[in-house]
C-alpha cells in the first residue's frame, strides 16, 4: 500500500482497503510506542528531517496535541499557527504556496471545507483534514480503531449507533467511513438534522457495495438495537453557541442514558464521544446552560460518561496514534509497513 504525497481532506478520496491500511498501521505504531510488540517494519523515526505546519482556525485540544505528539515521535519537527494573513492580507492560494515551500506537510482545523481543499490543491505538499463544519475524518480512524480494540470485531461486524445531531461533522465522518468499510450505521436524530442528501447518497451507494448498511430514524431507542457503539457529540458545535436554547429544546429526548444503553441489548454495549463533553457542571458552558435552562448534564448523562461502557478517554488516545499513522503514509521516506 502507498499512499505517499497523499492528502487527507475526507474519506470519501480513499478505498476501503486503503483506510484498512491506516487503521492497521495505527495499530502497529501503538504497539510500537508502547513497545507492547516489535513490528520492524515501523521501525525508526519514520518522520525524521520533515517539518509540519499545523493551522488552526478553531479552537482544539486533542487535535493539536495529537499532531505533535505524534511529530515529535517520529522525528518532525511542528510550528503551531494561529496568526498567519491567510485570507486577510494574504490570500489562500499565495499562503498555501508559500507554506508548500517551506513544509512537507500541513494540518488545518478550522471552518469550510473548501479552506483544506484548496490548501491541498495550491500547495503541492500533503494536507490533513483536522476538522471542518462538515467532516472530522481523523476523528473516525480513532473511533473505529477503539471500537476493534474493546470488541474484537472487524470493520464490517460492527454496528455503531449515532445518536444526536445526525448531520454533524463528526457524524458525517462516522457515517462516511461505516459505509466505506462495511459497517452497520443507524443515527437517530430530529428529522431536521437528518444528514444532509447529497452525502448520504454517496454512502448509500458505498455501502452497497461493501456490504454495509445505513438506518435513519427519529427514535434513539430503535437506533440502538443491537449497537456494539452508542456515539453522540456536544448539541452545539463551535460557532452554534447562539442556538443552545433552540438545541436543547430540540435535542434533550436524545440525551444517551443508561436507559439507552441497556435498550441496546447488548451487556457490554461501548459509549463513544469525541470530546468535550458536557456531562456535568465542571466547565463554564456547563455551568451557563444550568443556570439558564436547568440541566445538569446535556447529550450524556454524567453516569453513562464515568461507567465501565465508556472508553472517550481511549478514544482520545487514539487520535494520536490515528493521526501518527496518516502522517506516516502520506509523507515518510522511510515507512516500509
Amino acid at each position: 500500500m502507498n499512499l505517499k504525497n497523499r492528502s487527507f481532506l475526507t474519506l470519501l478520496d480513499f478505498k476501503k482497503e486503503e483506510i484498512e491500511y491506516l487503521l492497521s498501521l495505527s495499530f502497529a505504531l501503538k504497539a510500537k510506542k508502547k513497545g507492547l510488540t516489535h513490528v520492524k517494519e515501523v521501525d525508526g523515526k519514520l518522520l525524521e528531517g520533515k517539518n509540519i505546519v499545523l493551522l488552526f482556525d478553531k479552537t482544539s485540544t486533542r487535535t493539536r496535541c495529537s499532531f505533535e505528539v505524534a511529530a515529535h515521535d517520529e522525528g518532525a519537527s511542528v510550528t503551531y499557527l494561529t496568526n498567519s494573513q491567510m485570507g486577510k492580507k494574504e490570500s489562500l492560494e499565495d499562503t498555501a504556496k508559500v507554506l508548500g515551500r517551506l513544509f512537507d506537510g500541513i494540518e488545518y482545523r478550522g471552518y469550510e471545507q473548501k479552506v483544506v481543499e484548496d490548501l491541498a490543491l495550491f500547495s503541492g505538499v500533503p494536507v490533513w483534514n483536522g476538522l471542518t463544519d462538515i467532516d472530522h475524518p481523523t476523528q473516525f480512524l480513532a473511533d473505529m480503531m477503539t471500537a476493534m480494540e474493546h470488541t474484537g470485531k472487524g470493520p464490517d461486524s460492527i454496528k455503531f449507533a449515532y445518536i444526536g445531531d445526525g448531520r454533524n461533522n463528526v457524524a458525517n465522518a462516522l457515517m462516511i467511513g461505516c459505509s466505506i468499510l462495511g459497517s452497520s450505521y443507524s443515527v437517530a436524530s430530529p428529522e431536521s438534522l437528518f444528514p444532509e442528501p447529497a452525502l448520504l447518497e454517496k454512502c448509500r451507494s458505498a455501502a452497497a457495495g461493501s456490504n454495509g448498511s445505513i438506518t435513519l430514524t427519529t427514535d434513539p431507542f430503535e437506533a440502538v438495537k443491537g449497537a456494539d457503539v452508542i456515539y453522540t457529540d456536544i448539541w452545539c458545535s463551535m460557532g452554534e453557541e447562539d442556538k443552545m436554547q433552540e438545541r436543547i429544546e430540540l435535542l434533550k429526548p436524545y440525551q444517551v442514558t443508561m436507559d439507552l444503553l441497556k435498550a441496546s441489548g447488548n451487556d457490554d454495549v461501548l459509549f463513544e464521544h469525541c470530546l468535550p463533553s458536557f456531562h456535568d457542571l465542571n466547565t463554564t458552558i456547563g455551568k451557563e446552560v444550568y443556570e439558564k435552562f436547568g440541566l445538569k448534564e446535556m447529550e450524556v448523562s454524567d453516569e453513562v460518561f464515568r461507567s465501565r461502557h465508556s472508553v472517550v478517554f481511549d478514544e482520545a488516545e487514539n487520535r494520536m496514534h490515528t493521526i501518527k499513522a496518516v502522517m506516516v503514509a502520506t509523507l515518510s521516506d522511510k515507512l516500509n509497513y
